[in-house]
């Protein structure tokens, strides 16, 4: 091999950022945030919880590794990128959803979604969402009739969601609301406690892991929309994946805009998109739907609003570029 070969150099365009942050610190402290999350859900569905949680996280270790040892890549799975893929696959999958279909939407979330268009931080489209997509169309029995009650094996057949979308009323009280936001209610794990996504969202924001734009422009579009429509807002947030979505999904660095309008925009897309097809589309849910459609539109909104660097926050004449005075025109 021929020395050129061995001693590469990388370059890279500025600008340049030198942070104390790394990938791996990112990842960690999102796991932390989603782990009472997940570990409210296995208390309240059980082991069938503990069953997904596990499969989709170690599938998509496994496939990342064995991808990457393939393709002759460094292996990066200490980044733990691939455990936040696991673990959001898993959020997003009813407790009943059986072990070979989870198996299936890791490998497509991990080798499809992410490792196929460069590997982290390429991906156009979020890759947990992708997996769900893609076992949501494949096995639309097992995804729509997997749903777990609180505290039992019995299956139920629908969500509340899907209740009202059936037409059924939903008799909604301070103590359903309070059910609801502990999670007392059958629907995906990482959507049943309402009050651990909102604790996550507090604690993410204030460590300035996440930006707070788009999360809240999706939900307050959701709540204008439904109250416009005469439903109930309180019950229209507390149900569904929209908050875990919001907290979670839209603030994905690599599938949302880099600036903080296109942040609200893609906030307010999502939300919209999500209102709609809850309102009006054949599916009782919309957010797996609406964040991906907007990952489309991520790119054309980075390019409409695209983010200059080195300029000062109060003017806007670049810092290493100096005025010119009178006398250096003379």
């Amino acid at each position: 091999m021929a020395p050129s070969d061995i001693n590469e150099i990388y370059i890279s365009s500025s600008p340049h950022y030198k942070s104390k942050s790394s990938t791996q610190k990112t990842m960690l402290t999102v796991i932390i945030s989603m782990l009472p999350i997940v570990i409210a859900s296995i208390v309240i569905f059980g082991f069938a919880a503990l069953e997904v949680v596990l499969t989709s996280v170690i599938s998509c270790v496994v496939f990342e590794a064995a991808f990457q040892k393939l393709t002759k890549k460094t292996i990066r799975i200490n980044d733990l990128s691939a455990v936040v893929t696991g673990l959001m696959l898993a959020c997003v999958l009813p407790a009943g959803a059986p072990v070979w279909e989870t198996i299936l939407g890791s490998l497509v979330a991990i080798v499809v979604a992410k490792e196929f268009f460069g590997g982290l931080g390429s991906n156009v489209f979020n890759p947990a969402l992708i997996g769900r997509a893609f076992m949501f169309v494949s096995f639309p029995v097992a995804m729509g009739s997997a749903w777990l009650q609180p505290g039992t094996d019995v299956v139920s057949g629908a969500t509340v969601l899907s209740q009202l979308k059936a037409g059924t009323s939903v008799v909604a009280t301070k103590s359903t609301y309070l059910q609801f936001l502990l999670g007392n209610r059958a629907g995906c794990l990482g959507e049943t406690s309402i009050a651990l996504i909102l604790l996550a969202f507090i604690v993410l924001t204030a460590l300035k892991i996440i930006d707070w734009r788009a999360p809240v422009a999706m939900v307050l579009t959701v709540a204008i929309g439904t109250i416009i429509a005469g439903g109930d807002v309180i019950l229209a947030l507390l149900s569904g994946g929209l908050l875990f979505g919001a907290v979670f999904m839209v603030t994905d660095y690599a599938t949302t805009p880099v600036t903080k309008k296109g942040r609200l925009i893609f906030g307010f897309g999502a939300g919209l998109i999500t209102f709609l097809i809850r309102q009006f589309g054949s599916y009782p849910e919309g957010v797996m739907f609406s964040i991906l459609i907007m990952n489309a539109v991520a790119p054309f909104l980075n390019n409409l609003m695209s983010r200059k660097y080195g300029y000062e926050k109060d003017n806007k004449t670049p810092r290493m570029v100096q005025k010119s005075s009178k006398k250096d025109t003379k």
